[in-house]
């Protein structure tokens, strides 16, 4: 009897243990935030947009791939007892007690209309695309709007030069957030003459791989026609079968 009193009690303490434990799991520490002006308790280290969602905002379009794109979530932030304004990504951002945030409103830009075909002078056509490129200050505050750490600055002013192929690289994770284009004095929208000078740079001035171009022009001319004619009369069964059975 004294062995199985000692049991009982060993088992309801780890019991009691372990429904503590539980406790804590169901209800996690939280965080004061402030979203768009109003005071909200949110679960401690989820992100901004996980916040926006438990607090009952109905974010369904327009906020990161939910959006179809990336960069669609761009957000105003600003943490306690600092009073600079920052930028960030929502979907990739934690929440700190204190914080105040709102989404960024969609900034309506001008963005050029071209045919990347038709260009006969790439590097002048910008400055008719983009009149207001080199009138950039250089007072910066596009790289420190933004939140893929680009040096913005730099890149406009290597694609006023005629710098493409570097602008191409520097803007290589750029998500078309936009928060480059609402800070800038010049009204200059940075992310639309990075993607111009990038979308230049692979269309007129990078050399095309000749086994690519090979391939379409065996394409033009029908050589693949009756692979495809009998690809397209398989069952699922078969296809299956096929893609197995590639080396």
């Amino acid at each position: 009897m004294p062995r199985c009193e000692t049991n009982m009690d060993t088992t309801e303490t780890f019991q009691k243990d372990w429904a503590l434990e539980q406790e804590d799991t169901l209800h996690p520490p939280m965080v004061t935030v402030e979203i768009a002006g109003k005071v909200y308790q949110v679960p401690a280290g989820i992100t901004l947009l996980k916040a926006l969602w438990y607090t009952g905002h109905e974010v369904i379009r327009g906020a990161g791939c939910l959006g179809g794109f990336c960069g669609a979530c761009a957000t105003y932030y600003r943490t306690k007892d600092d009073p600079k304004v920052k930028t960030c990504l929502a979907c990739s951002f934690a929440v700190e007690d204190g914080m105040a945030f709102s989404f960024a409103p969609p900034f309506p830009a001008r963005k050029a209309i071209y045919q990347i075909s038709e260009l006969q002078d790439p590097k002048q056509d910008l400055f008719e695309l983009y009149p207001e490129a080199p009138m950039c200050r250089n007072c910066n505050a596009c790289t420190e709007a933004c939140p893929q750490s680009i040096d913005v600055r730099e890149g406009v002013w290597r694609a006023v030069f005629g710098d493409f192929k570097s602008v191409s690289d520097m803007f290589m994770n750029c998500v078309m957030c936009g928060l480059c284009a609402p800070v800038c004095i010049a009204d200059i929208a940075p992310n639309l003459v990075a993607i111009y000078a990038s979308r230049v740079q692979g269309a007129h001035f990078t050399e095309k791989p000749k086994d690519i171009e090979a391939r379409i022009k065996a394409i033009e001319e029908g050589q693949y026609e009756k692979d495809w004619e009998r690809i397209l009369r398989m069952s699922d069964e078969e296809l299956q079968q096929a893609t197995v059975s590639c080396p």
